[in-house]
């Protein structure tokens, strides 16, 4: 009897964390700095997620190499669902093209839950700018190549790779002037000493409004409601340059299935929460909350896309 009963006890000991998820701590890895719009964005679903779930739910920052850091990190950690990676499309569909060496495969390693939000980013211009159209920026581009100068984020960037993409479709160039992070991109922008910039709508929605920058179009395959006197890139023109800058949800592979379900629904019950939806909302976030079926789906054709622009293109990180 005492055998049996010790049987019982281990099988019991064996299932009891997958029935029981989560009895502890979930940890939401952000591989870029505080501050940030990937940050903003796990910290505004934690709470929700943690009033579902009933377990604290904690952001941990782990930047570093473009956030290959942090995505490494959790691809390393153990699949039971207490150690989720909230990332921009970087470390998932951009670094691995462009980087040597990223230890984790972005297709293989991951067990991909949503992609949460995305944005449009904004071609703007300093307010003092003579270009008051993305006809004006093309026919500058065009009378004086290797002129005009926009201003990144960074090599690979969202902001950077918009630009690329924008030069290859209208058959000009411009100088890429990269920068350590948006702020440093943004303060130089404003002070005109560079012409122009692909700037997630978050990031220079304050200075459009303010007047101290003219947003001239968004890269949305719809205009902005938080900028609808503003066009698109393909009203203005300028085709097959759609692109949203954004932001997706994973753990490490091998997640249960159970447990799958369960985060994916606290994340996206978190993401349309009255409390949370409307302040993503305003500062430039669409709810997305897809599925992770159509995750792996959105992922596969963005990495072949930024792969075919990084390759034709000759774009390195250094």
């Amino acid at each position: 009897m005492k055998k049996l009963l010790t049987l019982a006890t281990l099988a019991f000991a064996l299932v009891a964390p997958a029935q029981a998820w989560p009895d502890k701590t979930i940890t939401l890895v952000v591989p870029f700095p505080p501050g940030g719009s990937t940050d903003t964005l796990a910290r505004s679903i934690g709470q929700k997620m943690q009033d579902k779930l009933g377990q604290a739910v904690i952001v941990d920052n782990k930047a570093g190499a473009t956030g290959t850091i942090g995505a490494a990190l959790v691809e390393r950690a153990a699949p039971d669902g207490y150690t989720v990676l909230v990332s921009s499309l970087g470390p998932f569909v951009i670094a691995p093209h462009l980087l040597k060496n990223v230890p984790y495969d972005a297709g293989k390693d991951f067990d991909l839950l949503t992609v949460a939000v995305q944005a449009p980013n904004v071609l703007v211009v300093p307010a003092a700018s003579p270009h008051h159209s993305v006809a004006d920026v093309i026919a500058a581009l065009k009378k004086s190549p290797d002129k005009l100068s926009f201003a990144s984020s960074g090599n690979g960037s969202s902001d950077h790779l918009t630009a690329e993409l924008f030069w290859l479709q209208t058959g000009t160039a411009g100088v890429h002037v990269p920068y350590k992070g948006g702020a440093p991109a943004i303060s130089d922008l404003l002070g005109a000493q560079v012409d122009a910039s692909f700037q997630n709508i978050n990031a220079i929605l304050q200075h459009v409004a303010s007047g101290k920058l003219r947003a001239l179009a968004v890269t949305g395959a719809k205009r902005s409601a938080l900028l609808p006197q503003v066009p698109t890139l393909t009203e203005s023109g300028v085709k097959d340059a759609d692109v949203y800058s954004w932001q997706g949800i994973a753990a490490p592979k091998g997640l249960p299935a159970d447990v799958k379900a369960k985060l994916h629904a606290a994340i996206v019950a978190a993401l349309n929460d009255p409390a949370v939806k409307p302040k993503l909302l305003e500062v430039g976030f669409e709810i997305v909350a897809n599925t992770p079926e159509q995750f792996g789906a959105f992922q596969a054709a963005e990495s072949a896309r930024w792969k075919q622009l990084i390759d034709s293109r000759k774009i390195t990180a250094d």
